[in-house]
């Protein structure tokens, strides 16, 4: 039996004979089910027509991505690090020529995920390199296949090694993640962020939403904290899931004052 992929967010669901009715990731007010209704396919099919680039835009850091776009669109980063690579985010498309690039480089000590929309087939890329897959707690309910392999943590940071660390952001979604990945950009220090935190097309500012589809803001409070989950981690970069979504210098500054313009914005 395949593992329908939802077309609209690339996510991966359950071994069945028929669709499954539903994708609860898209009828979620924070996602959408695309003008022509709920529509399925398979990753054997996804491998057909569609490849993947890869980008490199640091020593250590390279961005991948599907071609044409699948789901959302987003791209992963394979972190390359002393004592283990790191997956940030995930992409559905999974190929023979993927695995054999990623395995040039070392492999995978691990996967990170920012947040569901970005979930996709989490469970191939984590059996096809036997690594755990890390979340946060408050996304349990979202992941739409279960695995033994799916690290569920919980609290406020959680540290993984060469002093990487996940933070809890929250905002977009209760367990939204972001990744600090100090040695980057010669130890002056990246953040990966998903769309947590989503660089905008003025790359000198970021914003965040409850829904980026449906232009659903967040509250003072949700982006205050964002702000402050992040400020004991110094950074000079940041890169978010989108293409061109990257932010080469005074990155922490450009959160800090995109936050008070947002609250400013919001603000009776």
């Amino acid at each position: 039996m395949p593992n329908f992929v939802c077309v609209t967010c690339g996510t991966q669901y359950p071994a069945s004979e028929t669709p499954p009715a539903h994708c609860p990731i898209c009828e979620d007010e924070r996602q959408y089910v695309g003008f022509n209704g709920q529509q399925w396919t398979t990753l054997d099919a996804l491998k057909q027509d569609h490849k993947n680039e890869y980008v490199t835009f640091l020593p250590g850091m390279t961005a991948i991505r599907s071609l044409p776009k699948i789901g959302i669109g987003q791209r992963a980063f394979l972190i390359e690090s002393p004592s283990g690579n790191l997956l940030w985010d995930c992409i559905t498309l999974l190929d023979e020529a993927t695995i054999d690039f990623i395995q040039q480089r070392g492999g995978l000590k691990a996967i990170a995920i920012s947040h569901p929309h970005y979930y996709s087939t989490m469970t191939e890329w984590s059996r096809t390199f036997e690594v755990p897959i890390y979340i946060h707690e408050a996304e349990r309910q979202y992941v739409a296949r279960m695995d033994d392999a799916i690290t569920f943590w919980e609290g406020e940071t959680y540290p993984l090694w060469d002093d990487m660390t996940l933070i809890r952001c929250g905002g977009h979604y209760e367990g939204g993640q972001v990744l600090h990945w100090p040695a980057g950009n010669d130890g002056a220090g990246v953040l990966l962020t998903g769309d947590i935190i989503q660089v905008v097309p003025d790359r000198r500012y970021v914003s965040f939403m409850y829904s980026y589809p449906n232009l659903i803001p967040l509250p003072a409070s949700k982006v205050r904290h964002i702000v402050d989950a992040i400020e004991p981690y110094p950074f000079e970069q940041l890169y978010n899931a989108f293409d061109g979504g990257n932010i080469l210098a005074d990155a922490k500054n450009a959160v800090r004052r995109s936050a008070d313009r947002y609250i400013a914005a919001i603000t009776d």
